[in-house]
């Protein structure tokens, strides 16, 4: 009767781990399952950019090409008024005794990077606003818009992670 005993308590422990291990497995398979579910939702190449609850695709990658070539020509344009390093004037947010703004940063100190590209591209080729008393000059006449896009482009490279996101969502959110 003892070992009747016994062998019965064996069985139902077999029988509990049994079932435990398949309940800890099938929950594993479903954790698996979910997150291959949620992960083929995402659009490829990074997480949507969302903010105030508007969704845009993830930023585009950065084109190796265009950051060397956006280089060379932000050195020969740019560099002279907004600095090497993308640094800007120290002063660059007090106006000018002639009431002109000197020339922000570029780099994530700036920003440059609150604006969509559209703006800043225009802004490269046909200067700063004049009724701001912008001393900006245009670039129209001396770069074509692949050469503006590629300064864009080597300007966007110095931000942080935060400020390309941002900018790409003021870039192609829908129309508020």
């Amino acid at each position: 009767m003892l070992l009747m005993r016994e062998f019965a308590i064996r069985r139902e422990v077999f029988y509990r781990m049994r079932e435990r291990n398949f309940l800890w497995l099938a929950g594993l398979a479903l954790l698996v399952i979910a997150l291959f579910l949620t992960d083929s939702q995402v659009i490829p190449g990074g997480q949507p950019v969302v903010i105030n609850q508007t969704a845009v695709p993830p930023a585009p990658p950065l084109d190796s090409e265009k950051v060397a070539q956006g280089a060379i020509l932000y050195a020969q344009y740019c560099a002279k008024c907004h600095g090497e390093n993308l640094e800007g004037s120290l002063n660059w947010k007090r106006a000018l005794p002639d009431g002109s703004l000197p020339p922000p940063p570029h780099d994530s100190s700036g920003h440059t990077w609150h604006h969509p590209d559209e703006l800043l591209i225009h802004i490269i080729a046909n200067g700063g606003d004049r009724a701001y008393n912008s001393k900006m000059p245009a670039f129209k006449d001396q770069l074509n818009r692949e050469e503006i896009a590629a300064i864009l482009e080597f300007i966007k490279s110095r931000w942080g992670r935060e400020e390309r996101e941002y900018q790409w969502w003021v870039t192609v959110r829908p129309n508020p």
